[in-house]
């Protein structure tokens, strides 16, 4: 996809245009992944881990590529195998991150060297593959789509190391991109009003089975914020005591608090001074007060939120607000429209990090809700459940094997996601300590019912609690 072009759903384009689009769309994403693991780094570095939460950056490049070769010349092609000896190692659910750099991996030449020999043949096979709407795997081009998502994810997990490179000099330089000026919203926070809508989908064919179906949600009327929590607001709540206070805080958040001894969001840090500063990507800069707060896991979220009288929304709640269309009676693929335009979100790297609040106002929903896909990962109070009807599919370790009250959903993709791998019903899913991944948040809050004229308007009128 173009940088400044729109894109239509993938189940509007014909056989042929879906095949060119895939095509494209495997070779943009093979330039960021080669992009995230050759800038200035040498082969120590590739084969390193920089924290146990992540891989070697040479293990996801491997891994892109044998996931590739396993369903789309295996499953899809019918090709045998190139390297079966390797799949083990590559096995997410073998081994699991801590134990990765002890593995006889592939270096990084070899690496590239297999992923660009998988690469041709896709290529090749993929003029006669037909995209039977009988094959669930191949109609509307599901598992190719699958597998550009899939390596767009591991790109974003890629930047997630870079961000966690400690003492490393800085190789990613932010692009110097002029979104205008920004303009704030007419209000702090939006009143959903109480109705059913429509929740995920059943026929977007991109689309993954934690995804599906669509289904009718009847919710009460609830107000959401119309931007992320600021770094400002964050640093309101730091400065009232907020991470010392246990009233504020989910009991196992607070266990969390006070054995890790956080006090700040990740990669924050004060200077002799007092002014609050923050190392993004091997730079140290202040804390720029206007963009949404990054790097706070779900239990700062949900202490944030009790703290200001709010809480965090269900991830139905965030999904009505983002998609649903009131006066056409339907559900949005994005919360502007049904085509996926550059200009309207913070997504794909554009920026490196979050955009200042006001931005993007044209990316707003029917609700005039902003910024629901992009700059940052917004958790949700809702554990990660499959829908009613779910179907694993086409294999339950990308989705199944995570549902429970253990993982948290997160909605909305970040600055470092791909618009490919993000639409209004992605779900995504981590436990809630985690920090390392570009999140965020917004509150929500119950609606109060209209009561006598002496009470203020509903936008001022919450109690704590609510």
């Amino acid at each position: 996809m173009a940088e400044g072009a729109g894109m239509a759903a993938p189940g509007s384009l014909d056989e042929h245009a879906l095949k060119e689009l895939i095509a494209d769309e495997l070779g943009a994403v093979r330039d960021r992944s080669l992009g995230l693991t050759t800038m200035a780094l040498d082969e120590a570095e590739l084969t390193a881990q920089v924290s146990p939460l992540m891989s070697p950056l040479v293990w996801d490049l491997a891994h892109v590529g044998n996931y590739e070769e396993l369903w789309l010349l295996r499953a899809t092609a019918g090709i045998e195998p190139m390297r079966p000896e390797i799949d083990d190692l590559y096995d997410a659910f073998e081994h699991p991150r801590v134990e990765r750099p002890s593995l006889p991996l592939l270096p990084p030449s070899e690496a590239r060297s297999y992923l660009a020999t998988v690469r041709a043949k896709v290529l090749d096979a993929l003029g006669s593959v037909r995209f039977d709407p009988a094959n669930p795997l191949t109609s509307g081009g599901f598992v190719y789509g699958m597998v550009v998502q899939h390596e767009h994810q591991h790109d974003e997990t890629m930047l997630a190391t870079h961000q966690l490179r400690k003492g490393a000099p800085a190789l990613l330089d932010p692009p110097d991109l002029h979104l205008g000026t920004s303009t704030p919203a007419d209000k702090t926070e939006v009143l959903i009003e109480a109705g059913t809508f429509e929740m995920g989908t059943s026929d977007d064919p991109w689309t993954y089975d934690n995804e599906r179906p669509g289904h009718l949600v009847d919710l009460p009327a609830y107000y959401i914020d119309t931007e992320p929590v600021t770094n400002a607001a964050y640093i309101a709540f730091m400065e009232a005591g907020g991470y010392d206070e246990p009233s504020h805080w989910h009991p196992k958040g607070w266990e969390w608090r006070c054995e890790s001894g956080k006090g700040a969001p990740a990669f924050w840090s004060r200077d002799g001074g007092g002014q609050w500063l923050r190392r993004r990507f091997g730079r140290i800069e202040p804390v720029p007060l206007a963009e949404p707060v990054q790097h706070v896991c779900w239990y700062e979220a949900d202490a944030y939120a009790r703290w200001a009288g709010k809480r965090l929304p269900t991830e139905a709640e965030w999904e009505k607000a983002a998609r649903w269309d009131p006066d056409a009676g339907r559900s949005r693929r994005y919360p502007w429209g049904d085509v996926y335009e550059p200009s309207r979100a913070n997504l794909g790297q554009q920026r490196l990090k979050p955009a200042e609040a006001g931005s993007y106002e044209s990316g707003a929903s029917a609700y005039g809700v902003r910024r629901l896909l992009g700059d940052v990962w917004e958790w949700t109070s809702s554990d990660f459940h499959g829908y009613a009807g779910f179907e694993p599919f086409p294999y339950k370790e990308y989705s199944e094997v995570f549902f429970g009250p253990g993982h948290k959903v997160l909605r909305g993709g970040s600055w470092a996601t791909h618009p490919l791998a993000v639409r209004g019903t992605f779900r995504n899913w981590d436990y809630p300590i985690r920090r390392q991944i570009f999140t965020g948040f917004r509150c929500a809050r119950a609606a109060i019912p209209t009561v006598p004229t002496s009470v203020s308007s509903p936008g001022s009128s919450w109690k704590r609690g609510a």
